[in-house]
This record gives structure tokens, sequence and C-alpha cells, in this order.
């Protein structure tokens, strides 16, 4: 558990698991590409969250500690009210083959906004990246999220390449 101003970051539980979910669709609190749908995001990444609760129900241990060491999911309390969530996974990097940190889901309650939750969140993944011993941490931002990505910029990640989408009509 990290303290940080009144910000705990803490790795979730199961009883955390409906604040979680629910946050999916504060990812999408922005204008999206034209071809994207905002629910069709928001149920992409509620998808991957649900799925980490799962596995940490999984009736198979070995299982349960394998996806503990290649993922991780935490949640920020501010005055003890859930406040954010960060949900990390390892990924093999394209170019070096060498596995890294990649942070999934970051979200942050409407009333946290601006409060430094997004910072010790960041923090903390970076913590976690650090003791998996990745060389880089990185992260994935469409790019009509001007908030999110001015936060990243002014923590010191530079874009690497831009993903392009051609939405072919059937």
């Amino acid at each position: 558990m990290t303290k940080n101003d009144g910000i705990t970051i803490r790795g979730a539980s199961a009883t955390d698991r409906d604040f979680v979910l629910t946050m999916a669709d504060r990812l999408v609190s922005f204008d999206v590409p034209a071809f994207r749908s905002k629910s069709e995001l928001a149920e992409g990444d509620r998808r991957a969250l649900a799925a980490w609760f799962e596995r940490l129900q999984d009736d198979s241990p070995a299982r349960a500690q394998s996806a503990a060491a290649d993922e991780a999911l935490f949640v920020a309390e501010v005055e003890g009210q859930l406040a954010g969530c960060a949900y990390l996974v390892t990924l093999v990097d394209y170019f070096n083959e060498r596995p890294h940190a990649h942070l999934s889901v970051l979200a942050v309650t409407a009333a946290a906004e601006g409060k430094g939750v997004g910072s010790a969140l960041l923090d903390r993944s970076e913590a976690w990246a650090r003791e998996r011993g990745s060389d880089r941490l990185t992260l994935s931002a469409l790019v009509t999220n001007d908030r999110a990505r001015g936060l990243y910029e002014r923590r010191g990640f530079a874009g690497e390449y831009i993903r392009y989408v051609l939405p072919l009509k059937t």
C-alpha cells in the first residue's frame, strides 16, 4: 500500500469489483473517433477488467499465481473513498522481443479529477514496472483524449507510433 498526499494506492480485491467495472465508463468521458462508439470502447475495457476479477476467483492456484505475476490492478482512495484504478499487464515488445509493463487502464472518478489521483496511480504503475525489471512502461491513448495525453506527456511519456484505422464498409 502506498500513501501520498492523502491518496492511498492499494492492490484491488474482490470487494472493489463493482467500482472498477463502473470506471470503464469514465474511460470514454471525451469525444471518441467517429468509427467507434463510447459503449464499444467501455465494454472492451470492462471485459478486460472483469476477466482480471475472474482470474482472482480462479480455483486453480497455479493459474491465479501466474496471472498475478503478469498483471496488476490497483485502486486509489481519497479519504477512504474509491477514486480511481490502474490495470497493468505484461506485453512483449514487437521490436526487441523483451517483456515490459503496459498500463492498459487508468481511470479516475469525476470527483477526484485534478487532485493528483491519476499521478499517484502512474507512480504506482511505474513502481510495479520497475519491480518486475521492465525497461519501459507503455500505454495507449486515443488521439481524441487530449486530457489524458497531456497528463502522460507531462509525466515524460512520448509518442512512439500512431495506429491508423480504415473502417471497411461491408
